[in-house]
């Protein structure tokens, strides 16, 4: 008789769950999980629930368009959908920033999964993958769990799991389409990295040197059946909202934003890149002397990448495999671009939120680094541009208060 032996823990998974976890207790202890004001996500689910994509109203606080006498949310319905058992259960109670610490543990576990898969050495793995989740706005926006900030948190979650299942020896083309489509449903903006993703198919393997033929055609079928499959939910979600298959809802919120937007064309032009370049690499922190006393005032309507996650230079440091490094920064320039033609630059934020569409490919780049060597002066970028989310998380929850709403 042969005694079977227990098998070793499965310790990758172990510390992603560990790290995601940890993720949570670090979004919820600032956040109290307090409910936000901002609950367009809660309103769009109690629509769904009865049937409709239309929303109660409650006032000029929820950016909600009005289209043919009704009020639609135009932010991408993923997280709602989410939120169906919650408010099924809680109705409009239920505590949206709830989803919001759940999803910043899930995109913290997928990314420690992915430095487990490209066998990034331990320490560097954790230098890195603190930064995205602590020296990035996915820290700040999970904290605060606001319509806006939510839906990126979540795009950034489901694109991590996406780019998992992509670093995996063997990725099932389904999984990534899966994934990938939960983040397009979140924030559509990502919908100009789909030729990578798909690439990333056809190669095999997120870090591959050449093409994996076993199981491609496969691979590519499943990922497309998928793919298909949204595209036609999406379609028809457009459909019963603005009457046609392509989402104008944007161009709706624009020619209403009587703040920024305008009666008339588009709101994505190429007039808007100088001032979206300005905000991304340029724009300073408020800094001054009152009382004797040095202040640092983060803008309440953004600051660059530049003063608050410096760190994400260390991407450029990224040099094998070759196909996969090329193939990463043509999604971070696809990803980014969205924004660069966007007429504002995400409003009210810390930092700037619209930069989490593509630093998930950032953050793959910074592992693939890693991998070679973790200089000294990178762990301090990493450090700052953490002490700089925190202070940024501090400040905004002291001195940018929420809204009192009226009562029910």
């Amino acid at each position: 008789m042969t005694l079977a032996l227990p098998r070793q823990p499965p310790w990758p998974f172990v510390r992603a769950c560990l790290f995601g976890l940890a993720a949570m207790v670090a979004t919820a202890l600032p956040s109290h999980i307090a409910p936000t004001p901002f609950n367009n996500y809660v309103l769009l689910a109690n629509a769904f629930l009865h049937h409709h994509a239309w929303i109660e109203w409650p006032g000029r606080y929820i950016d909600a368009v009005e289209w043919n006498g009704r009020r639609y949310v135009v932010n991408d319905p993923v997280p709602a959908i989410l939120l169906l058992p919650y408010v099924a259960y809680a109705g409009l109670e239920a505590n949206q920033t709830l989803l919001s610490v759940i999803l910043a543990g899930f995109a913290a576990a997928a990314a420690w999964g992915i430095a487990e898969n490209l066998d990034v050495p331990l320490r560097r793995a954790a230098v890195v993958c603190a930064f995205l989740f602590a020296g990035t706005d996915l820290w700040w926006g999970s904290v605060l769990g606001d319509v806006w900030f939510l839906a990126q948190t979540s795009a950034v979650a489901f694109m991590l799991l996406s780019l998992l299942e992509l670093s995996a020896p063997k990725p099932r083309g389904w999984v990534v389409a899966f994934f990938y489509a939960l983040a397009l449903g979140s924030r559509f903006t990502v919908v100009t990295a789909l030729p990578v993703i798909a690439y990333f198919v056809y190669l095999g393997n997120l870090d591959a040197y050449r093409p994996v033929y076993e199981n491609r055609l496969r691979r590519l079928l499943g990922f497309g059946l998928v793919m298909a499959i949204f595209a036609a939910l999406w379609m028809f979600y457009n459909d019963i909202r603005w009457g046609v298959v392509w989402d104008s809802g944007h161009t709706i919120f624009f020619h209403q934003d009587v703040s920024a937007g305008s009666p008339f064309g588009s709101p994505f032009g190429l007039q808007h890149i100088g001032y979206q370049l300005n905000s991304f690499l340029i724009l300073r922190p408020q800094i001054f002397v009152y009382d004797h006393r040095l202040w640092i005032i983060p803008r309440k309507f953004g600051t660059a990448l530049t003063w608050t996650s410096p760190a994400l230079i260390f991407a450029l440091w990224a040099r094998e495999p070759y196909l996969s490094v090329r193939a990463l920064w043509i999604a971070t320039f696809l990803a980014a671009a969205p924004s660069l033609l966007y007429y504002v630059n995400g409003y009210s934020q810390f930092g700037m939120r619209h930069a989490l569409d593509f630093e998930p490919f950032l953050f793959v780049l910074m592992l693939f680094a890693a991998r070679r060597n973790l200089p000294a002066w990178i762990s301090l970028l990493v450090l700052y541009s953490i002490a700089a989310t925190a202070y940024g998380i501090w400040f905004w929850l002291h001195f940018y208060p929420r809204p009192v709403l009226p009562p029910a």
